[in-house]
């Protein structure tokens, strides 16, 4: 280790002044090779290089045009394998996000007398990190601080990150807010297949001829996959199983506007009807799966008078589909929040999992049960975080996972913690009950985004001390912390994303980061030599040097990256799937999972898992006799906003003020007209939003988009009991019109 290393106040003054690294050097292509599109001639950049978005799990591939090293603009790229050219509004905006007024630029610690966030000298703020959370584990024990991560970094800080935190500082609970998106996807696959993997490529979208969206709406939240489907030369069917009309449903050539959480009595009544007409595949049952017997007697009480009255769906719809999915050659299933999001998504996940292996639709090009992600980088965090569960898919309770990562890592295996960490509710739980009395929040906003959003402001005063690692200051829950740390962003620093389609993309440092902000990989490097575990991490000195080890980390497990030799190979490749294991050739930038018909599971099967749905835990009463439904609201928004209500052009693509989408039966009842300010009240929060009086909710349903901060104060807090996701798509609530009206 270099003498600057074991010096930390040395180390803060090089990383604040030596912010640039070799990858972008290094990766940048010559003139020429891309479209420049209308920028000026006098402006033209003198290198241009592509690199992965950072917004969605899309992965997008952006040419960055850089002008004396420094990005100025971007434009799509043609030659990614993912976006083929195209972009959505979020990733023409990707860097003008960078420029915001707000961005932290140095730390910030709370003044003890005024209460205010006052500037201080990063190794102020390191030393207080350090000796307040070493404090409180002294008081409380190794437990008694937790840290809640990210799907928004990349690979290599996520790793440093759990490493850290996990060997290095004795935490034993960490989660990250992918929590929120993927852990009912990721759970379902790893009980369905032995491991959490999804099957596709995005080449599917094009090559089925019945495509079923469950809960998603991929014109607006992944726009670029939904425009994968319109490239399908097929003439497919589409088929949106949503309560809402989304802009996808109308788009569709069957919509099943089923009651909301209906959805597993509607599959189960699927999966009767196609049994009962001997439209599965037994051979592939047979030979690939294992409970179908079980599974078959289970969906039996299914009959289609019952999933019809349970569902609100008409049987000849319902028959239509069966037909559909039967007569269909190559039919994918494709689902994102509206299942996950969901006290019963795991069960419900694996419902469209079971209608995809009794029919055969998996391995095959245009089949598949196919979760799309939502963050950035959630595949990563699922993959590489070292949070709830042990690197590349490992167990923290079992010994000889404990000692593989060890010895992979050449530490103490008596480092590693030896039981599973709280998830991210149980950690909210722990501050509430007073066992987790630090917290650590990198690149996350849960005093927006997460549910039932008073408890856990309410929580705040139960902390002894909280931190935010953020790239703006001014996120609400930075403004409630104790220690703010400045970090750089996307297109500020080196890594690697992987996005839906298990495709590791590569993010390339083309801009310098304001002030004082470092990169996540930088500030885990300085708080791992104040915290005193710095030679733990001799060999992490660099992105590049984490991705070796992550690599050695995956060799021999699903998502073996083994045969990716450095950042070159993926940027060559514009990405690579995994898994790619050393000795294999890379052929095909379109690979799929399952193609031979085996599983992870030790025997190589698939596993059939089934339940009886359970109630709703908050069902519209007399008191509260409306459905709350929440998502998306617009292709120009993203999350808590915390980016994308920093560009002008995306601020005028989405309304400023929330709404509620109303029906109109709904409305004449209650005297509400357009664009009148109503309150919309649960048994947690009352909230004022405007009216929009439309016919895509259905009467008894209201509609909020996630992504303003009022929203969580309604939702119940409410979880799956399997992937603990939180449920944040339906609850009770009553709407009436305010004294103002319309003003």
């Amino acid at each position: 280790m270099s003498s600057a290393l074991t010096k930390p106040v040395s180390l803060v003054r090089d990383l604040i002044h030596q912010k640039s690294g070799p990858l972008t050097r290094e990766l940048i292509q010559q003139p020429g090779g891309f479209g420049l599109g209308n920028i000026p001639a006098s402006a033209r950049p003198d290198r241009t290089t592509m690199m992965v978005c950072g917004f969605c799990s899309t992965g997008c591939g952006l040419n960055i045009h850089l002008k004396d090293r420094q990005a100025i603009g971007l434009t799509p790229a043609k030659n990614s394998p993912v976006n083929l050219g195209m972009a959505c509004p979020k990733g023409w905006e990707a860097l003008e996000v960078l420029k915001a007024k707000d961005r932290a630029t140095m730390p910030l610690t709370r003044c003890a007398g005024s209460g205010d966030l006052r500037p201080t000298e990063w190794h102020i703020a390191l030393n207080e990190f350090c000796d307040r959370f070493k404090a409180i584990q002294k008081e409380h024990g190794n437990d008694s601080v937790a840290f809640i991560s990210t799907g928004q970094i990349v690979n290599e800080e996520m790793a440093f990150l759990g490493a850290l935190a996990k060997f290095g500082m004795g935490m034993i609970h960490g989660d990250g807010n992918t929590r929120q998106c993927m852990a009912t996807a990721a759970t379902a696959y790893k009980q369905s297949f032995g491991f959490d993997a999804p099957p596709f490529t995005y080449q599917d979208f094009e090559e089925s001829d019945v495509l079923v969206f469950v809960g998603a709406n991929p014109c607006i939240a992944h726009p670029i996959m939904w425009e994968r489907v319109m490239r399908n030369q097929n003439n497919p069917e589409i088929v949106v199983v949503d309560p809402r009309k989304t802009e996808t449903a109308m788009q569709s050539t069957q919509h099943l506007a089923l009651a909301p959480k209906s959805d597993l009595t509607l599959f189960y009544g699927l999966a009767r009807l196609l049994i009962d007409n001997g439209w599965i595949d037994r051979e592939f049952i047979d030979a690939h799966t294992t409970e179908f017997d079980a599974f078959a007697e289970h969906v039996a009480p299914y009959t289609l008078e019952r999933v019809s009255s349970e569902t609100g769906i008409s049987p000849d719809a319902i028959l239509h589909l069966a037909h559909t999915i039967h007569e269909g050659k190559k039919v994918s299933f494709w689902w994102t929040m509206g299942v996950n999001q969901s006290y019963e998504g795991t069960r419900l996940a694996q419902s469209l999992i079971n209608l995809a292996l009794m029919t055969g639709n998996i391995g095959r090009p245009g089949t598949g049960a196919n979760s799309i992600t939502g963050q950035c980088n959630a595949m990563g965090s699922r993959m590489f975080s070292n949070t709830t569960g042990l690197f590349a898919g490992r167990d923290f309770e079992k010994e000889h996972d404990r000692k593989d990562v060890a010895e992979i890592l050449g530490i103490d295996v008596g480092s590693i913690p030896q039981e599973n960490s709280l998830a991210y509710n149980e950690i909210i739980d722990g501050i509430e009950s007073g066992k987790i009395r630090g917290l650590w929040v990198i690149a996350t906003n849960p005093a927006h985004s997460w549910i039932n959003q008073n408890r856990l402001k309410e929580l705040r005063e139960k902390l002894d001390f909280l931190v935010v690692q953020d790239m703006y200051s001014t996120t609400e829950t930075a403004q409630i912390a104790d220690l703010v740390l400045p970090a750089a962003a996307w297109g500020e620093k080196e890594g690697t994303f992987i996005n839906s389609e298990r495709r590791i993309g590569l993010v390339k440092k083309v801009s310098a980061a304001p002030g004082q902000a470092l990169s996540d990989f930088f500030i885990f490097r300085l708080i791992a030599e104040y915290w005193g575990c710095g030679e733990m991490f001799e060999d992490w000195g660099s992105p590049a040097d984490v991705f070796e080890i992550i690599k050695k980390l995956s060799a021999g497990r699903p998502n073996d990256i083994t045969g990716i030799t450095d950042y070159h190979m993926i940027d060559e490749a514009g990405g690579i799937q995994w898994p790619l294991r050393a000795g294999e050739e890379l052929k095909d930038s379109q690979r799929r999972l399952f193609e031979d018909g085996q599983f992870y599971h030790a025997d190589g099967k698939a596993k059939f898992y089934f339940e009886a749905p359970r109630e709703m835990p908050e069902p519209p009463d007399e008191d509260y006799p409306f459905t709350l439904l929440t998502g998306r609201g617009s292709a120009s928004q993203w999350h808590t906003q915390t980016r994308t209500s920093k560009s002008a052009v995306l601020r005028k693509l989405y309304p400023k003020t929330i709404f509620a989408e109303i029906h109109p039966d709904d409305a004449n009842r209650l005297g509400i007209r357009p664009e009148d300010w109503v309150e919309v009240a649960s048994r947690r929060a009352a909230i004022e939003v405007k009216a929009l009086i439309t016919v895509a909710v259905q009467p008894g349903q209201i509609f909020i988009p996630m992504h303003y901060k009022l929203t969580n104060q309604l939702t119940h807090d409410s979880f799956d009991p399997y992937s603990k996701q939180p449920s944040y798509k339906a609850c009770a609530v009553t709407i009436r019109q305010t004294r103002g009206g319309s003003r």
